[in-house]
């Protein structure tokens, strides 16, 4: 049984790293689909499908902070979705 919880350790870890490189994984808001924007933190459907809308409305979004404009998209949202998202 002791031979066993090395082994543990190192599945732990693995499973650590694997949830590390998942979570720092960035999405274009200017090219993303509606089911690759619910990868980031804090984007349902609903409001994927108000990103994608207000893209065709008004076009590629200039900055991050631009992204406000979103209806579901405040201030708290956007900090807590910054590191995930990417605009090129």
């Amino acid at each position: 049984m002791k031979s066993l919880i090395p082994f543990g350790g190192l599945l732990g870890l693995g499973l650590y790293a694997t949830m590390a490189m998942a979570s720092a994984e960035t999405v274009n808001v200017n090219e993303a689909n509606i089911d690759q924007l619910q990868r980031i933190k804090g984007v349902g459907p609903a409001t994927a499908q108000a990103i994608v809308e207000d893209r065709e409305v008004n076009g590629p979004f200039e900055n991050i902070e631009t992204m406000t404009r979103v209806n579901g998209i405040g201030e708290a949202t956007l900090e807590a979705m910054r590191e995930q998202v990417t605009l090129d």
